[in-house]
């Protein structure tokens, strides 16, 4: 038997819950200045958080969004942190309105997670680029290709939720965190990939196809 979830990532109940507190006193207590400003506050929060369903039709030898997003980087260059090897890097940046909820982008397993303390720049800029606070994966696929997908934190955003462990076994599609209020996701893919996306392109985390890694 399926049972029903409830579309909502857990780590904002708390964020939804106190906003909802917010307008709930200021209403009963009359104050309707703030209580139509906490509501609209209420509404945005449970937007933020929503975690929907996704499916794919994409092949099983495509690679798909790890985000919900608009791609603003594809380039070709040597990745000296995660792969140590030339790559092709493509970037998803999330606004405040995107799903945050992060989704694995191939089947494999976790050989490695690399944590960096850092700033929190803009998403999309340059030096938040190189200097924000960041939390990579390292997976092997199971078609034996080597990728990283790195969680950047944004302007806003203030913590990167990662449930991943090194040695787990994944699957493409599933749920592995997300990042609070604003931020991008990099993909570090083998260099003879194909890419299916083009900048400024909007993808859907756990359905839109990124790239096909070739054999």
């Amino acid at each position: 038997m399926t049972h029903p979830r409830i579309p909502l990532a857990r780590e904002g109940y708390p964020f939804i819950a106190f906003a909802a507190f917010v307008t709930l006193i200021t209403a009963i207590l009359g104050y309707e200045l703030v209580a139509w400003p906490s509501l609209l506050l209420t509404t945005f929060v449970v937007a933020f958080f929503r975690d929907p369903e996704r499916m794919t039709d994409a092949p099983a030898d495509s690679l798909i969004s790890p985000a919900d997003g608009k791609v603003i980087v594809i380039d070709e260059q040597f990745d000296d942190v995660y792969l140590q090897e030339q790559v092709i890097k493509v970037s998803i940046f999330m606004n405040v309105f995107n799903v945050h909820v992060n989704r694995i982008p191939f089947n494999g397993k976790v050989k490695n997670i690399l944590y960096k303390p850092g700033q929190f720049y803009s998403a999309d800029s340059e030096k938040g680029a190189l200097l924000n606070e960041r939390c990579g994966v390292v997976m092997e696929t199971t078609t034996g290709k080597r990728i990283a997908f790195v969680q950047v934190a944004g302007l806003i955003a203030r913590r990167i939720v990662n449930w991943l462990e090194p040695d787990d076994q994944v699957q493409r599609g599933i749920r592995f965190g997300l990042i609070r209020f604003g931020s991008r996701v990099d993909l570090y893919l083998p260099k003879d990939s194909i890419i299916a996306v083009k900048i400024g392109q909007k993808v859907r985390a756990g359905e839109t196809a990124i790239a096909t890694l070739q054999a």
